[in-house]
């Protein structure tokens, strides 16, 4: 576009026609003619170049004809003659007005480029923020998703059977088998119970479905329980562990920035934050052993926000109470886990379930650096990211639990280093400019 802009300005100026006189030699100057003395005025205008030079003989530019005069050269010897004087009207100098025109229109071209581009730095450096109109906007028990403007109750175990056609098998864990699915012309996830012998946890990862509709959980659409069926709004991007192979596409380089994935970030520290300070109280995302199994909780949606969506193991923190929590029932090792989550007695003893001490939430405070570290990648400005997230993450770190950030100090640090880093990449660029 600046290209053509620069372009379309020279042409105005390269196409403009100017006034002039034409001096002949064909008029004596004891005539009076018509009072200019011994030179004619040209009816027409003379076509010039950004140089000044004509681009057309004078008789292709007037069809006009002075009559020859006693002792005067004919028109056609006056248009023939190369070394012919052009002078401007009223004892003007053209020549100048020829030369700076084409400048100043470049020079106009260009204080507008610079004004384009400041007031579009926003746009250029900046990821706006997405507005996440989840289902808490609908009542309990109802949900909105796409393009509908109303709420519509959850769908029952009829209108499952009945309105929902199955498709094809699309993922499967150790819980339930996802069928993508259609309802109504549009596409949806349908989960089923995988076996009796996880019935507990489907059971208990439907209800914390049911109680924590929000921004940060999947749309829930429906359930049966008769016939062990959740249905609940289909994401095509698929699981967040899947974010290099999406963002590596043509499509979505625009969005493969630090700025974006620093937001990613924010979202996953926004939901493991809403799980800690939930509507049941301080839950605790046990499903999260290593990485790969970290990231395919969660979904990556269209518009490249993050939502949970494997609630199955979300055991309860109830510090008045004295309640702790332990994920699963076997020895959990590797650097993912946090250290309270490893068996503490040593090689020499075998591991027993009874004897493993309890934790809390945490746990997953300490796995936060490595999540973010794979969501910022390695694109342009993702190490500057990590130097400023350098002191926050370290303390994610500590060996002691209790000296480990808050997910909510997590998360304003994180928009302090965003807002910290876009003001200065937009300052350098207006210095440029």
């Amino acid at each position: 576009m600046s290209y053509f802009l620069v372009f379309s300005v020279l042409e105005v100026f390269q196409e403009k026609k100017r006034p002039g006189l034409l001096c002949g030699e064909w008029v004596r100057k004891e005539k009076v003619g018509d009072g200019v003395g011994n030179c004619c005025r040209s009816p027409e205008y003379f076509l010039t170049s950004a140089r000044g030079q004509p681009k057309h003989g004078l008789t292709q530019v007037s069809r006009w004809r002075p009559e020859p005069a006693e002792g005067g050269r004919t028109w056609e010897e006056v248009a023939q003659d190369t070394g012919m004087e052009k002078r401007p009207q009223d004892g003007r100098k053209g020549a100048p007005a020829r030369e700076v025109s084409p400048v100043l229109g470049l020079l106009l071209a260009m204080a507008l480029m610079n004004v384009l581009l400041y007031l579009c730095l926003d746009r250029l450096f900046v990821s706006p923020r997405r507005a996440a109109a989840g289902p808490g906007h609908c009542p309990y028990g109802s949900f909105r998703m796409g393009p509908m403007k109303t709420c519509s109750p959850w769908l029952s175990c009829q209108e499952l059977g009945t309105e929902v056609r199955q498709l094809k098998r699309v993922g499967e864990g150790a819980v339930k088998r996802v069928f993508l699915s259609e309802w109504k012309e549009r596409k949806v996830a349908l989960s089923r119970l995988t076996g009796p012998e996880m019935k507990d946890d489907f059971l208990h990862g439907l209800q914390m479905l049911k109680s924590l509709q929000s921004k940060h959980v999947v749309t829930l659409l429906g359930f049966c329980e008769d016939d062990n069926t959740i249905l609940t709004e289909y994401h095509p991007l698929g699981s967040l562990g899947r974010l290099e192979e999406t963002l590596n596409l043509s499509r979505y380089q625009h969005v493969n920035t630090w700025q974006q994935r620093l937001q990613l970030a924010m979202d996953y520290v926004g939901i493991i934050n809403y799980l800690h300070h939930s509507p049941l109280g301080t839950l605790v995302m046990c499903d999260s052993n290593d990485l790969p199994k970290t990231l395919s909780q969660y979904l990556l949606t269209s518009n490249f926000s993050i939502v949970v969506n494997d609630l199955d193991a979300l055991p309860l923190v109830n510090r008045s109470a004295g309640t702790f929590v332990k994920c699963g029932h076997r020895e959990l090792r590797g650097d993912f886990v946090a250290p309270e989550q490893l068996w503490p007695y040593g090689e020499d003893t075998p591991f027993q379930d009874h004897l493993m001490p309890p934790y809390d939430e945490k746990t997953d405070i300490w796995k936060i650096p490595d999540v973010s570290s794979f969501l910022l990648g390695q694109v342009e400005g993702s190490d500057m990211v990590r130097f400023h997230l350098f002191d926050i993450h370290k303390a994610c770190k500590s060996q002691a639990p209790a000296e480990r950030p808050t997910a909510q100090d997590i998360l304003d640090t994180y928009q302090k280093v965003l807002d910290s880093l876009r003001d200065t990449v937009m300052s350098q660029t207006r210095e440029m400019l």
